[in-house]
């Protein structure tokens, strides 16, 4: 049987999801970060169906989502949609340091995934912290820095006036390709990645997941592509199949090699 647990890591709400025998016990840990727009509830079948393989899920609120809405959130989220990015990076790295001080993963066998923006945290999270063994991007882009300079445009193009100067801009850009996995594929160091991506996504544009995947496919053969020509800005029930069965061979990987 499957629980489901309410906690809090500092700041950061969470669900948690494990086998009730195993509780306690340290496991295998997937941290799965939602959308832009959504909240940790909205993932609970992958967290159901993973901790039913054995695996421990947490499921983090990000900044200004679920229960981290403040009673005066931004006018704007859109705006605030870097700022959340860069603090789920962090939040990423909060959550492995809480357990493993908690005694709750098993050597150190952590991966990392989400979808939409949450995909993007996963793609920054690897750039940022070598610990991290593995990851699962879904409709998220690894170009960081192309994909925030497209935004701006189409918000400029929509005729609505950016609360920040030109200068402030280009400084956003200078952080947002410290944490760009194209920019920095050295970083990646060989970890495996599943990458999912509807070439009909007009949120989160194929352009901008294409040129990667063409160059991940060649140089690192521990990866897996999908994509399909129908779902748009939707993870597919094959999507998430695959996934869920992608993410338990290889965060065990270790352990069933011993």
């Amino acid at each position: 049987m499957v629980s489901i647990q309410n906690g809090m890591i500092g700041n950061i709400p969470f669900l948690m999801a494990e086998k009730e025998e195993n509780k306690g016990m340290p496991l295998p840990l997937f941290i799965f970060i939602h959308g832009f727009t959504s909240a940790k509830e909205h993932n609970l079948h992958f967290a159901y169906t993973l901790a039913e393989k054995g695996l421990r899920v947490i499921l983090p609120d990000a900044l200004h989502h679920g229960n981290r809405i403040l009673p005066n959130p931004p006018k704007v989220v859109e705006y605030e949609f870097w700022n959340i990015v860069h603090q789920g990076i962090r939040d990423v790295d909060a959550i492995i340091d809480w357990a493993e001080e908690n005694n709750l993963v098993t050597d150190g066998e952590v991966a990392v995934g989400g979808t939409s923006m949450g995909a993007i945290i996963t793609y920054g999270s690897l750039v940022n912290n070598q610990d991290i063994k593995a990851g699962c991007a879904l409709m998220g882009t690894p170009s960081l820095e192309a994909f925030a300079r497209w935004q701006i445009e189409r918000i400029e193009k929509a005729g609505h006036k950016l609360p920040l100067s030109i200068e402030e801009i280009e400084h956003s850009y200078e952080i947002i390709s410290k944490f760009d996995l194209v920019q920095n594929m050295d970083q990646l160091n060989n970890r495996p990645l599943f990458i999912w991506h509807s070439e009909v996504d007009a949120v989160i544009p194929y352009e901008f997941a294409k040129p990667y995947v063409d160059s991940l496919t060649q140089h690192n053969k521990r990866s897996v592509y999908m994509n399909d020509k129908l779902s748009g800005h939707k993870v597919s029930r094959a999507a998430y199949l695959n996934a869920v069965e992608w993410i338990a061979q290889n965060i065990k990987a270790k352990k069933e090699t011993v």
